[in-house]
């Protein structure tokens, strides 16, 4: 999961309830001194929230973009069940078009972004229908499932929570975090944020990041202009692997220097300003 550096959303932010047909989201909704240039709904990864786009709202809204970043079903401050089939990839899919259809922009005007599971959510959302978006960007997000490694410590992580308490969790995943991050990262908020996350949510999410399917070619059909950015680095995804997603797509392709997994929360300002070029150029 990324670690964001604060959880506090800067001046130009708001967090609100987003009402939708499928129920209310929590969001941080940024928006620029003046009419903005456009609008981009932020979607999060695996076990993270809205606030792992923090520290790029700021640059965003400076650069003309409102962005709005959301809590999934079952993420943190927004609300879910208990019971897996309500995270089916589908259903979060059609969330996502009930977020964009109540940002009441119509067709053709939200650039949509998904960090890592956010990004195979978000493409889901726009095979199922692209009309009401104007680009795709897929952050630190591949053409199918993680790699074998990763799936094995998604399956221990399912496993235990189908069996142990969140806190529980939180505390034996900490005490295999590094020393350092154990150290800087064991914040209390990261910790709030796990707790109020629904494990069914991150049973079913888990699940299909260790068996998504290709759907580069689906994605492709779409005929939206793709940009997939990562870090130099990537545990989730071989970088070589993005790379010849981005080939298959036609895509622009970013390569965050000094970023690994996150780019969002390890350099948010050159990959804000990637984000930006992107959709300027458009």
């Amino acid at each position: 999961m990324s670690r964001p550096p604060t959880f506090a959303p800067p001046p130009c932010t708001r967090a609100r309830v987003l009402h939708t047909s499928r129920g209310d989201f929590a969001v941080l909704d940024a928006s620029p001194p003046t009419a903005p240039r456009g609008t981009a709904l932020l979607l999060p990864g695996f076990g993270g929230s809205k606030e792992d786009f923090i520290a790029m709202l700021e640059p965003l809204a400076a650069a003309g973009y409102r962005a709005v970043a959301v809590d999934g079903r079952g993420q943190y401050e927004t609300d879910g069940t208990d019971r897996q089939e309500t995270y089916a990839q589908g259903e979060l899919a059609r969330d996502v078009l009930a977020q964009t259809a109540a940002l009441e922009l119509g067709d053709g005007a939200v650039q949509l972004l998904g960090h890592s599971l956010g990004g195979l959510i978000a493409r889901a959302a726009a095979i199922l229908d692209p009309a009401p978006f104007r680009s795709l960007t897929l952050m630190s997000s591949g053409p199918a499932e993680v790699v074998e490694a990763q799936q094995i410590r998604l399956k221990i992580l399912c496993d235990a929570l189908a069996t142990m308490s969140m806190d529980r969790v939180w505390e034996a995943m900490r005490a295999f975090d590094p020393p350092v991050e154990a150290e800087t990262d064991g914040g209390e908020d990261l910790r709030r944020r796990w707790m109020r996350h629904r494990p069914a949510q991150l049973i079913a999410t888990g699940r299909q990041l260790a068996t998504e399917p290709d759907r580069v070619a689906e994605v492709a059909a779409t005929g939206l202009p793709v940009h997939v950015i990562s870090g130099e680095r990537d545990d989730a995804w071989p970088v070589p692997q993005l790379d010849g997603m981005a080939d298959r797509l036609g895509a622009r392709r970013t390569r965050i220097g000094g970023a690994e997994h996150s780019p969002n929360t390890d350099r948010p300002e050159p990959t804000a300003a990637a984000l930006v070029s992107f959709w300027d150029s458009l």
